[in-house]
């Protein structure tokens, strides 16, 4: 059996993840087998395990945290939002169904079974369960049928640290209004709390931190500074910007309205040298080395979008006079002549590509998911990233066909063909793609090249060894700034 600790917030950014991969990673480095739990998340973000099946990314990130294996049972449920007031619901990795959101909260209980029998198992695997919450446990429209928050702490019998963000304002109302708008069964689980993301003095905080525990009757547990490590953000929402002013290689991707998985540039923004930049307007787009259209929920929305702005334009521009531009999954069928999506599984109908590669999409209702890898074919244009192998996994929903004489991008391990590239400009449905040292060191190779740099001017970049100095760097903050004394007390105590 598992001892279990519960990560809450006032609200949805307070760093709930974060402090739970902290957690993680404190209890991973004193060699107990630690797992995350998150029962149901929302995001775009997601991954796929060695078997196949669809997970949240931020328990892929808490997992690699504590030196573990991803597994859907740590996070059996994820939601996908496909319109404002609807998501495809996933549960134990597989696809249940597209709901709207007062018919997914009229079965939501019907998946309490599930999430039960997630936990259960790795309460038998583990000796440490760090559990992640979602939103706020006080939205009191929603407590009733909670699943999540102090729903999921009851059922599972978790003390709960309750996380504000200070950076935000107003952290003691935040705190202290969450606390006093749970009832009485739920407050008891509430055994501290935890300020986020300060900057400047904590002297300055103490008075506030000794008024706020006696108007909560809850401990302060500690205050945790704005932190630099460089950990993959949760969704989509976190504004992102130039890493570097004084960047050799300037990259650009397009922030598409919907777009998913764009971790799969998290590795080319921590290189050294290069600027990654998100940009929605043509003015924003200016002349970057490369132009990448990333994944997205909703492919033929977000290309009308590109249309309407101007961006298309501007990247077929970009390409005729040979700047790299480069599609990942659904930015790869953007890149094609056609998408076609006769059975509805996005918005239906057909529409024309942007035409810089000759293959066509066709939706299905039917997802791919699957691990895999390849090495990259030869390609004239791309000489440097011949060879390259590449390692990553598929989410898509669409199967793309190539012209008789187009050129396919990779050839995969377990056989068969992926991508498709013509002069300077090509597309993969491997998410993953610049997590390959192989593949980055040689595109980046390739952006010098064309740019007149000595490659050697880019700093050599291990990505795996940087994630795990980033995960040591917020565990140390942790156990600097939070009192894991009394963690540790309410982790043995459990619920009282």
């Amino acid at each position: 059996m598992a001892k279990v600790i519960m990560v809450q917030g006032t609200m949805s950014g307070v760093g709930k993840s974060l402090l739970t991969a902290g957690l993680c990673r404190v209890f991973h480095r004193r060699g107990l087998r630690v797992a995350p739990f998150k029962s149901q998340n929302m995001a775009l973000n997601s991954f796929i395990t060695r078997e196949g099946l669809e997970m949240g990314r931020a328990q892929v990130v808490q997992a690699e945290a504590c030196g573990a294996e991803p597994s859907v049972l740590m996070n059996p449920i994820l939601l996908k939002p496909v319109t404002d007031v609807g998501s495809q619901v996933i549960v134990n990795g597989e696809v249940l169904g597209n709901y709207s959101a007062a018919a997914y909260f009229a079965m939501k209980k019907t998946l309490i079974p599930h999430i039960m029998d997630a936990f259960e198992t790795l309460n038998a695997q583990n000796d440490v369960i760090v559990i992640e919450g979602a939103g706020s446990p006080a939205e009191i429209n929603l407590k009733q049928d909670d699943i999540v928050n102090m729903g999921l702490a009851k059922m599972v019998g978790a003390p709960v640290l309750l996380v504000g963000d200070i950076d935000r304002g107003g952290v003691f109302a935040q705190l202290y209004g969450t606390v006093a708008l749970l009832d009485e069964a739920e407050r008891r689980l509430v055994r501290a709390t935890v300020i986020n993301k300060f900057r400047g003095d904590p002297a300055i905080l103490r008075p506030g931190l000794r008024q706020l525990e006696a108007l909560t009757g809850k401990p302060v547990a500690g205050v945790l500074p704005y932190l630099s490590v460089d950990l993959e953000d949760e969704d989509s929402l976190t504004r992102r910007f130039v890493r570097r002013g004084q960047a050799l290689l300037d990259i650009a991707v397009a922030r598409l309205p919907h777009i998913a998985n764009f971790t799969d540039f998290t590795a080319l923004e921590a290189t050294e040298g290069v600027a990654v930049r998100y940009v929605d307007s043509v003015r924003e787009l200016g002349e970057p080395d490369l132009v990448i259209l990333p994944g997205t929920k909703s492919t033929i929305a977000d290309l009308l979008w590109l249309r309407q702005c101007g961006l298309e334009a501007a990247i077929r521009k970009l390409a005729s006079a040979g700047t790299p531009v480069c599609g990942i999954c659904g930015g790869y069928q953007m890149l094609g002549r056609r998408i076609t999506d006769d059975c509805g599984a996005e918005s239906g109908g057909s529409v024309a590509g942007m035409g810089l590669l000759p293959v066509v999409t066709e939706f299905s209702g039917e997802k791919r998911r699957t691990r895999t890898g390849g090495t990259i074919l030869t390609c004239r244009a791309l000489s440097e990233l011949t060879g390259a192998t590449v390692e990553g996994y598929e989410i898509h929903m669409g199967r793309t066909r190539l012209a008789p004489d187009a050129v396919p991008l990779l050839t995969l391990d377990g056989g068969g063909e992926d991508g498709c590239v013509e002069g300077a400009v090509w597309g993969s449905y491997l998410h993953g793609f610049f997590d390959t040292e192989s593949c980055r060191t040689a595109l980046l190779r390739l952006l010098c090249r064309r740019k007149g740099i000595d490659p050697s001017a880019l700093t050599a970049f291990d990505y795996a060894a940087y994630k795990r100095r980033q995960f040591d760097l917020l565990a140390d903050a942790v156990e600097q700034h939070l009192d894991m004394e009394q963690i540790d007390r309410i982790l043995e105590e459990g619920v009282r």
